[in-house]
């Protein structure tokens, strides 16, 4: 069943075996999980089943340095399906090395290995519509395929590993029909939490009170409750929820909300390739977009004392025409057709002027089927395709590329969300964001650069310049990552250093779990979705054997 809870009949409280807060990929996942398990679900959700400025308003908050972190309304979606509505498909599992303690991240380790996860990735891979569980280029691709840069060897990076993508799927519109079809699943829309209620001592969730658009407030009760909010979001609502625990539920020692994390990204320098790139996308046999990167060995970050670092071949600047690519000139020409996120990025390029934008229109004028070709690949592939071709892959004709690096953020207390004293429509606080990087940061970045570029050229395969000195624009140039937001709520064995325990359990309280990359130790190099849905699938196996 799904409804919108103004639709409901009048009733004291709305009752349920698990309540799970949050329809996003992750509070969706956990559900149907659930559900298949035997468990009566209620599913609620903040708001409806599209966009709607007044309920995304609720997003509102305020960001102590702009230039290094996004608007906190932008970049994830209050509706069902959260963020899923607007993402990218891009999938990848957290690596080995991310899950230990290394004593050059300071917080870094997680209470649980890779193991705790491995059986429940593919079913994750599964409901993010990925394709197979395969990411390496042998798994994926057993016959032979083009290298991605010919005579490739490198001492401290592979090109064996994949990024997969998913159609982008919209976990609301795929999965709606299953939510509204199971028997032991209600979807409460326009539901917003505002308070979680302990008992007396603090030890269990006794109920959560919600908002209905009308104004009403309604009693949720269950047996077990799951915030699958976000990670801004999640230590929002802990850190509201003060009457019992004044500093906020599960915050005793001052940890919900800290070590906010997102994730270093960029694009730099200039890849002269002197033979054959492939960076363009591999198509599995289920029809899954697949990409090769170059990532960095485990082996290469310890002995270097830097963390995790994926770099993929990227056009060059666009705003340069030395590039020689009618595509790219197209693009920069028609930049005020493009979404503003990325209009903002060329802008940022630069504009030329006259003597500029006459060597753009003779690089169209050169080769104006490519263009062709181009515009007819994103109507076709992108924009009318169900499972749509995921970025813009023009290779240059000079054969030089620049690089495109996404690196893991160390978790620091300092980077943080705290509450702030305007409330929302609803009375909740807004959020304030103060989102730090590190030293440590900086260094992962410019030494992983200057480790691939000794690579290509002992590789004898081109030649990679970079200013080291730009690395720290570079990586802050559009500030945080958008949408990653990771640590807020941290997994750990001691609860005076995080704020769940392996299981997920918020300590000292007994039916109250987290779900989401809120409770992530380390941020990784990978986008957190797929691990966020593997952890809430595991946790629905908590709950079930909780519930025996």
């Amino acid at each position: 069943m799904i409804v919108n809870m103004t639709d409901l009949p009048d009733t004291p409280a709305i009752a349920g075996s698990v309540c799970v807060v949050g329809a996003g990929p992750v509070g969706i996942a956990l559900a149907l999980r659930l559900a298949e398990l035997g468990r009566d679900v209620v599913l609620l959700e903040a708001g409806g089943t599209t966009h709607d400025a007044s309920k995304q308003d609720a997003y509102r908050g305020t960001v102590t340095d702009p230039a290094l972190h996004y608007p906190l309304d932008e970049y994830r979606e209050r509706r069902l399906g959260g963020t899923s509505t607007i993402w990218g498909g891009r999938c990848m599992p957290l690596d080995p090395i991310d899950f230990a303690p290394r004593d050059w991240i300071p917080d870094s380790g997680w209470p649980i290995g890779p193991d705790a996860l491995a059986a429940y990735y593919p079913d994750a891979n599964r409901l993010c519509e990925a394709g197979a569980f395969a990411y390496t280029l042998d798994a994926a691709f057993p016959d032979v395929r083009k290298p991605m840069i010919a005579g490739f060897a490198g001492q401290h990076f592979t090109s064996d590993t994949l990024e997969r993508f998913s159609c982008p799927t919209d976990f609301g519109k795929r999965y709606r029909d299953r939510l509204a079809q199971s028997p032991r699943i209600r979807v409460l829309l326009g539901a917003a939490v505002t308070h979680i209620a302990l008992n007396a001592d603090g030890t269990a969730v006794t109920g959560l009170s919600v908002r209905t658009d009308a104004g009403a407030t309604v009693p949720i009760v269950a047996q077990a409750y799951v915030l699958a909010t976000g990670g801004l979001e999640t230590a929002r609502l802990l850190l509201a929820s003060r009457d019992v625990q004044p500093s906020g539920i599960g915050n005793a020692h001052d940890v919900v909300g800290r070590y906010y994390m997102c994730h270093l990204a960029g694009t730099i320098g200039a890849f002269h390739a002197t033979g054959a790139v492939w960076h363009g996308y591999d198509m599995a046999a289920d029809g899954s977009y697949c990409r090769r990167r170059l990532a960095l060995t485990a082996e290469t970050q310890t002995a270097q004392r830097i963390g995790n670092f994926v770099a993929r071949l990227h056009h060059p600047r666009i705003a340069d025409p030395a590039h020689g690519a009618s595509v790219l000139s197209a693009l920069y020409l028609g930049r005020m057709l493009v979404p503003a996120h990325y209009r903002k990025r060329l802008a940022d390029e630069g504009a030329g002027g006259i003597a500029t934008t006459a060597r753009h229109a003779w690089n169209i004028a050169r080769d104006p089927l490519a263009v062709a070709g181009f515009a007819k690949q994103m109507l076709v592939d992108r924009r009318l395709a169900e499972r749509k071709f995921p970025s813009v892959v023009v290779a240059p004709k000079n054969n030089v590329y620049s690089l495109d690096f996404h690196a893991e953020q160390e978790p620091q207390p300092d980077s943080r969300v705290t509450l702030g004293e305007d409330r929302d429509a609803f009375g909740m606080p807004r959020l304030t964001v103060d989102w730090r990087y590190t030293r440590g940061d900086v260094t992962t970045v410019q030494t992983a650069l200057a480790l691939l570029s000794d690579d290509l050229a002992r590789s004898g395969c081109g030649r990679f310049d970079f200013d080291p000195d730009m690395v720290e624009t570079e990586m802050t140039r559009y500030g945080a990552y958008g949408g990653h937001h990771i640590g807020t709520a941290r997994m750990g064995d001691d609860p005076r250093r995080s704020v769940v325990d392996k299981d997920c359990r918020v300590h000292g309280i007994a039916n109250l779990h987290l779900a989401g990359a809120a409770v992530f130790p380390t941020s990784s190099q990978a986008n957190p979705t797929l691990t966020a849905v593997a952890l809430a699938l595991r946790l629905a196996d908590r709950l079930q054997v909780g519930a025996a």
